[in-house]
């Protein structure tokens, strides 16, 4: 695994309001966009796209069931 840090200035708006984040990893962008996926599709949707998204990377996936 490599060392990977993010320089980057996220602003997010939507009809509520707005945010902006400003991620230093990508643990901390993973959560700003968990975050949003949530805000946009909803707890159940988002947890679909991730599950869509980690279907990708099949060898990568540790099963704990």
């Amino acid at each position: 695994m490599s060392i990977v840090s993010i320089e980057a200035t996220i602003n997010a708006k939507w009809a509520q309001g707005h945010s902006s984040y400003s991620p230093g990893s990508p643990e901390e962008l993973a959560i700003i966009s968990i975050e949003l996926l949530v805000k946009e599709l909803g707890t159940q949707a988002a947890q679909n796209f991730v599950k869509q998204a980690f279907e990708r990377y099949p060898s990568m996936i540790e099963t704990t069931e």
